[in-house]
């Protein structure tokens, strides 16, 4: 703290970006600032909601960096983000991707629905923010344009011909220019033209009508109900047909919600809603979060968005390179009050479940805390050995961050130095290899480890980290009843039981731990072993490689039923005859 007061005396009155670090010297917050001085100071002076005491306590050293403009700064902040994923800076990690419609470039090309955009020569259109309306306007494309619809061409026509959705260019000569006829409708609907297709449609019903043709004429009239029910669900908000965004937002105890109001062609097509935690100044963080929704997100810009009256309008505009509307009046400034009213009841819908939330992690963690006489762990990692007999050993490795879990970083461990079912050496191998990997990458390094046993394994772990890598994380072991459930937290040198009431939430948190670093050690465990049964009598066999090891398995579904078949049974696999007769010798000698 005496480094961060001499830091603190010695900041700029000058715009730039701040990263905060924790005592491992991982960064957990980056932030930007139009006077470095006041916005870093903040953070350490006058009260704070729950969320930012919690930043607070975890900060044990910051960087600053100055920029020449705040500009730079909110650039700067976005880059920063993106390279270091700090875990409080959770505006946008969702990862929502939107749908696009693409038409690929093949010689019969096909209509795809698709959530990444490639530079592979097809055209792509959208991208939709409702994946449900994508969905309805290409079954209505699909139906309207009857471009070829398989992966690969078949040498017979499908159920898709039959029901005129497919030309069948497997069988039937589609010219160039008729594909080319369907991929220029296509192009034209989807940037707003379905209405010309609607008349098109219109005026051959009539004709089909006339020509007392009916069942044809039925088959537009059902096309056009279908451009009906899909492109025209959406009463007009503005007349001027312009393309628009809408930001409203509100916050209330350290959580933000913002609403995206998409209108297209004068008509609010969809919504986007995004609700966060935040730690610093409110109308400041949206202007990120505009940033970062655009710019790392990659969503198309419209003509113009429209703000409330507090954001930087001019900050921006500079950022985005487009017109920004701040309304005072009229129909604007409406649509402005309605994302706003929108974003005011879905945080109020979200609290009660926040909250709900809350109890079941972080305050969970703060007590376990508590009980445990140690800092609130934030970070978990917990372990557990799997093995029959000694055999396939295995181990496991669960991550739980905020008293949820982090599959991105959960790990699988082969036991490679223990002979025998010894699962105190097996804990000392795995403890030895996760550590001294994360001390030599610089990665980071829990608040609590986990160990699913009891003293034995406790004194294992503790052993290795303290005396081998001269790390000093607390260790606690996980007992099990005779029920093999969650039953008593053992700690300390040596190992002491602490009592949980087996009805509090940091209970609960400890067996949904335990819960899921067994299944996870279990589903590893099964793998391996399932995988030894099938290649151990098949893998030094010439001629036998993984395509055919899968096709055997498929047929005859197990190794014992193989080594019942004979030669002309294995040949009926899709197997050469002399190398059926190799493995029929083989699994025969196996026996």
């Amino acid at each position: 703290m005496n480094t961060i007061k001499e830091k603190l005396a010695i900041l700029p009155a000058q715009p730039g970006c701040y990263l905060m670090k924790d005592q491992f010297g991982q960064i957990i917050y980056v932030g930007k600032a139009k006077v470095l001085k006041n916005r870093v100071r903040s953070y350490f002076t006058g009260t704070h909601d729950g969320k930012t005491q919690r930043l607070v306590s975890e900060i044990k050293d910051f960087e600053y960096i100055v920029t020449s403009s705040e500009i730079e700064a909110l650039l700067l902040e976005m880059n920063l983000i993106k390279k270091h994923d700090p875990k409080y800076n959770v505006m946008l990690k969702d990862d929502k991707s939107y749908p696009y419609l693409k038409i690929t470039a093949e010689k019969h090309p096909r209509l795809l629905y698709t959530r990444k955009v490639k530079k592979d020569g097809g055209k792509y259109f959208g991208p939709f923010v409702n994946a449900g309306a994508a969905q309805e306007t290409k079954k209505l494309l699909d139906r309207l344009f009857p471009l070829r619809k398989c992966n690969t061409i078949p040498d017979r026509v499908c159920l898709y011909y039959h029901i005129g959705q497919c030309l069948a260019p497997c069988v039937n000569e589609v010219s160039k220019e008729e594909n080319a006829q369907m991929v220029e409708g296509i192009s034209k609907f989807l940037g707003g033209g379905y209405k010309e297709v609607k008349e098109e449609l219109t005026e051959k019903m009539l004709a089909a009508s006339e020509q007392l043709n009916f069942e044809r004429a039925k088959e537009l009239r059902d096309q056009i109900h279908h451009i009906e029910a899909v492109m025209e669900k959406q009463k007009m908000m503005t007349a001027d047909l312009i393309d628009r965004d809408v930001f409203g937002y509100t916050f209330d105890k350290g959580w933000m919600c913002v609403q995206v109001f998409f209108i297209r062609q004068g008509k609010l097509i969809a919504r986007d809603v995004s609700l966060f935690p935040f730690y610093g100044e409110a109308d400041e963080d949206v202007v990120t979060f505009i940033g970062q929704f655009y710019l790392q997100k990659n969503y198309p810009l419209p003509k113009e968005i429209l703000l409330p009256a507090e954001i930087d309008g001019e900050l921006v505009k500079e950022l985005l390179g487009i017109k920004v509307i701040q309304p005072k009046r009229g129909q604007k400034k409406e649509l402005v009050e309605l994302a706003t009213k929108n974003a005011k009841l879905a945080l109020e819908e979200k609290f009660a479940l926040i909250e709900r939330d809350e109890d079941r992690t972080i305050r969970a963690i703060e007590n376990l805390g508590k009980q445990m006489n140690i800092a609130p762990p934030y970070r978990i990692e917990a372990f557990d050995n799997s093995n029959i007999h000694g055999t396939n050993p295995v181990s496991a490795m669960i991550v739980f961050t905020d008293g949820k879990p982090n599959k991105r970083e959960y790990r699988k461990y082969k036991i490679k130095t223990v002979e025998g079912p010894d699962d105190y050496a097996s804990m000392r191998e795995v403890i030895r290899r996760r550590y001294s990997r994360m001390l030599k990458e610089n990665g980071p390094l829990p608040d609590l480890i986990i160990i699913d046993g009891g003293k034995g394994q406790i004194a294992a772990a503790q052993d290795v980290l303290e005396n081998e890598l001269n790390l000093f994380i607390p260790v606690a072991g996980l007992a099990k009843d005779d029920k093999h459930r969650t039953s008593q937290l053992w700690m300390g040198d040596p190992p002491k039981f602490i009592p949980l009431p087996r009805n509090s939430q940091e209970f609960y948190l400890l067996q949904r731990i335990q819960d899921e670093v067994h299944r996870f050690a279990i589903s590893f465990h099964r793998q391996v072993r399932a995988k030894g049964m099938f290649s151990s009598s098949l893998d030094n066999i010439p001629g036998v490689g993984e395509k055919r090891k899968k096709a055997l398995l498929k047929h005859f579904g197990s190794i014992k039923k193989m080594k019942e078949a004979s030669i002309e049974e294995i040949q009926a696999a899709g197997i050469p005859g002399p190398i059926a007769k190799t493995i029929y010798e083989a699994l025969k000698k196996d026996s």
